[in-house]
C-alpha cells in the first residue's frame, strides 16, 4: 500500500499527465466520424468546445466541412458560419443544427443580416450541397459541402451555441466565450488565426472595466468616507474638504474616459446592446455632472439654503456610490470576468465597508460625548469627564 506521506506527491505527478491526457482526446487529429467519413485537415476551435474538418478541391472551390461542438446536451442549437463581408455575426451564412423534442435532428442554412435575425431556414450567398446533422454521445456534427467564389482560400468563420425555446433557436448569451468565438480559417493551410480586430476589441473591454471599476467603483466610496469621516476632527478643516473635492473630481475624469471606452466599445459591437448597464452608465454620468455643479453652487455654512444643497449633495453622492458598485459587478458580469474577479472586487468593497463601519462608530463617539460636554455644567463633571472633554475640545 501506498505511504499515506507519499499520496500528495503521488497525485501532483499524476495530474499533469491526466491533463496531457484529456488534452489528446480532444484534439481534432484524434476523431473519427461513422459512415466511412474521412476529412484531410481540421483545427481545434480556441472556443465553445469546437471542431472544424474539411476536405479541400482547389480545381472546383469546393469544400467539404465538418463542424463538431462536443460535450453539450439535447437542449441547445449550434451553428458554424462563414462571413463573406465582415469579422461577426451580422452577415453571416450560417448552418445550424439541433435535436427537436422528438428526436429529429434538423439541419439547414441560415443567411443572418443582422445581430437581431433570428435563425430561420433560407438560402446561403455560395451555393450548399448535403447539409445534413448527427447528434451521438452528446456531441452535435453539423455536415456539408459548399462551393466558394473562384479563389477563395481565407474566410471569416463564426461558430455559436445556444438554448432551445419550444424547438426554436434562442438567442445565445452576449458575454464570455460566446463573444470570442470567431476567427480565420485558411483552408490551404489548415489553421486557424484568430480574429486580429477582436484583440482591439478587447483592450478595449479591459480598459473599460479596470477604469470603471478604479474610479467609479472604487474612488467615489472612498471620497465619500474621506469627507463623512475626517471632518469630524476640526483639526483636519480644510484638509477634509480639499482631499474630498480631489478625490472626486479626479475619480470623476477619469472615469468619464471609462465612460467614452463604453462608448467606443458599443460603436465596434453593433446590434449587441445592454441596456441596463448602459442606462445605469448614463444615470451615472448625470449624477456627476450635478456633483460637479454642486461644487460651483455650494453656499457658505450659515447660508439658509446650505440645508437644501446638503440634501441635493448627499442624495446625488450616495445614488452614485450605490448604483456605481451595482454597474460594476453587471460590467464584470457582460465581460465574462470569472467568479474570481467579482469576489476580488466584492473584498475590496467590503473591507471599504468594514472601515467605514469602524470610523462611523467612532465618529459617533466623538460627536456624542462632544455634546455631553457642552451640554453639562463643569460642576458636575467628574474627573474623567474632565478629561474626556479636555481632550475633545482640544480636536475641535
Amino acid at each position: 500500500m501506498m505511504n499515506i506521506a507519499l499520496r500528495p506527491t503521488f497525485f501532483l505527478f499524476l495530474l499533469p499527465s491526466l491533463f496531457l491526457s484529456g488534452s489528446a482526446q480532444s484534439s481534432c487529429s484524434t476523431q473519427t466520424f461513422s459512415g466511412n467519413r474521412v476529412f484531410t485537415s481540421c483545427n481545434d476551435l480556441p472556443v465553445l468546445n469546437s471542431f472544424i474538418h474539411w476536405n479541400y478541391e482547389q480545381s472546383s472551390q469546393r469544400i467539404e466541412i465538418a463542424y463538431r461542438h462536443t460535450g453539450t446536451t439535447t437542449s441547445r442549437w449550434f451553428a458554424w458560419a462563414i462571413n463573406p463581408t465582415s469579422t461577426g455575426m451580422a452577415g453571416s451564412q450560417a448552418f445550424v443544427a439541433y435535436r427537436r423534442n422528438d428526436g429529429k435532428v434538423m439541419a439547414y442554412t441560415s443567411p443572418i443580416t443582422s445581430y437581431g435575425t433570428q435563425l430561420q431556414p433560407g438560402n446561403l450567398s455560395f451555393p450548399v450541397y448535403n447539409i445534413s446533422a448527427q447528434f451521438a454521445d452528446n456531441e452535435m456534427m453539423i455536415f456539408a459541402t459548399l462551393e466558394l467564389p473562384g479563389n477563395t482560400t481565407s474566410v471569416n468563420q463564426v461558430w455559436q451555441e445556444g438554448p432551445l425555446l419550444d424547438n426554436i433557436p434562442g438567442p445565445h448569451s452576449f458575454s464570455g466565450d460566446n463573444l470570442r468565438s470567431m476567427g480565420t480559417l485558411n483552408f490551404s493551410s489548415a489553421q486557424t488565426i484568430m480574429r486580429r480586430g477582436r484583440d482591439s476589441r478587447e483592450v478595449w473591454k479591459i480598459v473599460h472595466g479596470v477604469v470603471n471599476a478604479v474610479t467609479w467603483g472604487t474612488m467615489m466610496p472612498m471620497g465619500a468616507m474621506i469627507a463623512r469621516y475626517m471632518k469630524v476632527f476640526k483639526s483636519a478643516d480644510p484638509l477634509w474638504f480639499y482631499l474630498h473635492v480631489g478625490c472626486q473630481i479626479s475619480a470623476y475624469i477619469i472615469g468619464v474616459g471609462g465612460w467614452v471606452s463604453g462608448l467606443v466599445l458599443g460603436s465596434k459591437s453593433p446590434g449587441i446592446q445592454y441596456s441596463a448597464h448602459r442606462y445605469i452608465g448614463i444615470v451615472l454620468f448625470c449624477l456627476g455632472m450635478l456633483q460637479a455643479f454642486a461644487l460651483k453652487l455650494r453656499p457658505k455654512k450659515d447660508h439658509r439654503y446650505r440645508f437644501l444643497w446638503n440634501i441635493y449633495h448627499h442624495v446625488c453622492g450616495y445614488s452614485t456610490i450605490v448604483l456605481s458598485i451595482v454597474n460594476v459587478f453587471k460590467g464584470l458580469e457582460i465581460l465574462g470576468a470569472g467568479q474570481k474577479w467579482k469576489f476580488v472586487y466584492a473584498g475590496v468593497i467590503a473591507t471599504l465597508g468594514a472601515i467605514a463601519l469602524g470610523l462611523e462608530c467612532i465618529t459617533w463617539y466623538i460627536v456624542l460625548r462632544r455634546r455631553a460636554c457642552v451640554s453639562l455644567s463643569p460642576t458636575k463633571w467628574q474627573k474623567g469627564w474632565k478629561d474626556l472633554c479636555l481632550i475633545l475640545k482640544k480636536c475641535k
